[in-house]
């Protein structure tokens, strides 16, 4: 499993949400899943480790995956 960071710039804060795929999932099909579900819809929920946000879709700002890591299977 592959964890990917993504970090959301909104007009006045930043918000990282920690999202967890398949090993063979690449960084722009990450991307590509978070507008197309900021597409569907003029809200959003995102998970952070201080819990969970409702983001309006319009105040998003630019998208980006800052971290990537590999999660170690036992």
């Amino acid at each position: 499993m592959k964890e990917f960071t993504v970090c959301y710039t909104l007009d006045n804060d930043i918000k990282r949400e920690k999202i967890i795929k398949e090993l063979d999932v690449k960084n722009e099909e990450v991307i590509q899943e978070v507008l197309e579900k900021m597409e569907r819809s003029k809200y959003f929920i995102i998970t952070t480790d201080e819990g969970d946000y409702i983001i309006d879709s319009s105040l998003v700002r630019y998208v980006s995956i800052v971290e990537e890591k590999e999660l170690v299977q036992i």
